[in-house]
């Protein structure tokens, strides 16, 4: 069937380019030459859009030819015929693109023009900026060394300082005591042997101890910033994880109760979902790259070993081209500049300036390097098949989509746990804002005062000045 339809398409259309032909033999005969030039336009364009725009060959040859191969018979007629189809294909071939044919017909934009530029791709474009990119830094890279040499230090992983952080590695590992303790709390409520209200107090006292337990083991030992800065992460990241972990225990505890009551379940609520408590639900929730808890993930059916195994390289090859950034640009700069407030204020400009681009290099390569490699690499080992862990951030186009897109499990912790909780109690937009703001605040100047030791309160200012410029627009 579908044989038969391109044979009488592609002959319709050779049908049409002999009325073509006949058609101009005859308008030769008058002298009025703009008109066939315009009936010739117009003939094509149709014909073009016949056959969806493509070159305008006859496709019944080929076709044909097939037939002669499967059927065998009638091959000296069918030869001669497709032999005659062939040279009048090849003669409307070189009949439309004479030099009297119009060579601009439709209107169209120039690729970089403000109305086609989103239209296409740029991924020549993209490669070249990278090749450019990568010439231009490895020319600094070898000048670098020629200049100062190898600056990186035998101890840069490990050396013998690194035995006094021992106090932060034990508490590390301690924190997963919390975890059981809220565990051993909602085993109690889902049992109804405590109620509500000592449930939020326990959770409060539990959710309490995660963080300043290793504030306080911090601030006592005189440990790395690194190994600081480390401890205070992993311990933010188990405040809000046993938070999301109490919230949903309880909201799902008052929907089993709004169904005792008679209450139908909204289409967003899965009903697969149980108030049972979970042991092994737990597990997997802590050490899960998701900061909002739910009994059952969306999984995927198998672990890709090689693909493990590709990604753990990119994670060292950009985890050392990270240090050697630290020790070889970065550090030397800092040494070797003078307070910012003693000395010459456009020497201080010229220093900043400096340190931007490398500290943008680092910046990229610590997003890269957690949010794509480790946390796919967690995904994989784990079966998580949600790893939406960032979006496309670099296209944001106000402070408020970019907050939105770059840190994702924070953001969905965010609106889950704050946003729209403080909407559902009557709380003003503005504050709920607010308020979500503030708790980010907070747990960036833990994670950057309590390891340098230094409470200046320079994060929470910076994150709630984004704040006010979200407000202003």
């Amino acid at each position: 069937m579908e044989t038969t339809t391109i044979s009488t398409a592609g002959a319709g259309i050779s049908e049409s380019f002999s009325d073509l032909n006949l058609s101009l033999r005859r308008r030769r005969s008058f002298n009025n030459s703009a008109g066939a030039v315009a009936e010739l336009s117009s003939k094509i364009d149709k014909l073009e859009s016949d056959v969806g725009g493509q070159m305008m060959m006859d496709p019944a040859p080929v076709v044909e030819s097939e037939n002669l191969k499967r059927n065998g018979k009638d091959c000296g007629h069918e030869k001669d015929k497709v032999e005659n189809r062939e040279n009048r294909g090849g003669s409307d071939f070189k009949f439309t693109y004479r030099p009297s044919v119009p060579a601009h017909r439709v209107l169209k934009e120039s690729p970089l023009s403000s109305d086609a530029i989103f239209k296409q791709s740029h991924a020549g474009l993209f490669n070249l900026c990278i090749v450019v990119l990568v010439a231009v830094n490895s020319r600094l890279i070898i000048e670098n060394l020629m200049k100062y040499g190898w600056l990186i230090k035998t101890g840069f992983w490990f050396s013998s300082r690194s035995l006094r952080d021992w106090p932060l590695l034990m508490c590390c590992l301690t924190l997963p005591v919390f975890s059981l303790a809220a565990y051993l709390v909602e085993k109690l409520a889902y049992r109804k042997y405590i109620s509500e209200f000592i449930v939020v107090f326990f959770h409060v006292l539990i959710t309490s101890a995660a963080v300043l337990y290793p504030v306080s083991v911090i601030l006592s030992c005189e440990s790395a910033v690194l190994s600081g800065v480390t401890l205070m992460l992993f311990a933010c990241i188990v405040w809000l994880k046993l938070v999301s972990y109490a919230h949903t225990n309880h909201d799902m505890r008052a929907v089993a109760n709004s169904v005792d009551k008679g209450d139908t379940l909204s289409n967003t609520f899965n009903a697969d979902y149980s108030c049972d408590v979970s042991f092994k639900s737990l597990v997997y929730f802590m050490v899960a790259p998701t900061l909002c808890y739910q009994p059952i993930y969306p999984r995927t059916a198998s672990v890709r070993k090689s693909w493990v195994v590709r990604q753990f390289l990119k994670l060292v090859i950009f985890t050392g081209f990270m240090g050697f950034i630290i020790e070889q640009y970065i550090n030397p700069i800092v040494q070797n500049s003078q307070h910012p407030l003693k000395g010459d204020l456009l020497y201080a400009i010229e220093r900043v300036l400096k340190l931007s681009v490398p500290n943008l290099y680092v910046w990229l390569c610590m997003f890269y390097c957690f949010f794509h490699l480790w946390l796919n690499i967690l995904a994989e080992l784990l079966r998580f098949g949600d790893r939406e862990f960032y979006k496309d951030w670099w296209n944001a186009r106000t402070v408020d989509e970019y907050w939105r897109m770059w840190n994702m499990p924070v953001h969905k912790w965010m609106v889950r746990h704050i946003y729209f909780p403080c909407l559902r109690h009557k709380v003003p937009k503005g504050i709920a804002l607010i308020i979500a703001f503030f708790v980010s605040a907070v747990f960036h100047e833990l994670c950057i005062a309590v390891p340098c030791h230094m409470f200046k309160l320079w994060a929470f200012i910076g994150i709630m000045f984004q704040h006010q410029l979200l407000c202003r627009k």
